[in-house]
């Protein structure tokens, strides 16, 4: 019997590798977000845990990896760095690496903001009203205020 049950704990652990390793071949996951695919497929009586950090000491997955792709694809999507940080906070991904990702980004970020702005206005805001819509989409992509004032107003 005791048998039995470390055969199916064995064959429960192979099955969450073999899972884990699929999602991380599609893309990167922060340990956080591979727990919570592996939960909705398995179960939450799954214990995940060991499987994941097995996988990050042989190098598989990383969260600096994932944090570092997710802000690369986040700025080529036109977002800001508190957009971006908030994303990966929810991810799982801790302040430090998060900070790490986005400085290491190399992004001049007033330079990121015009350049999303232009994309989406085609002329510089003529009035308060133009002004403020620009504002709040500049705020809704994750642009800090103080950043957005500096653009729009000087």
């Amino acid at each position: 019997m005791a048998d039995d049950a470390a055969e199916t704990s064995e064959i429960d652990q192979a099955t969450l590798r073999d899972a884990a390793i699929g999602f991380l071949a599609r893309r990167e996951h922060s340990q956080a977000e591979l727990g919570d695919k592996l939960t909705r497929r398995f179960g939450r009586d799954i214990d995940w845990r060991p499987v994941v950090s097995a996988l990050a000491d042989e190098g598989l997955q990383s969260d600096a990896r994932y944090a570092e792709a997710r802000v690369r694809s986040r700025i080529a999507s036109g977002f800001g760095p508190l957009k971006i940080r908030n994303e990966l906070r929810r991810a799982g991904v801790g302040p430090e690496l998060a900070e790490q990702a986005l400085e290491g980004a190399g992004v001049q970020w007033s330079a990121h903001a015009a350049q999303v702005l232009a994309g989406k206005f085609r002329a510089p805001a003529s009035d308060r009203r133009e002004m403020a819509k620009q504002s709040r989409f500049l705020a809704a992509r994750g642009f800090p205020s103080s950043l957005i004032a500096d653009l729009l107003l000087g």
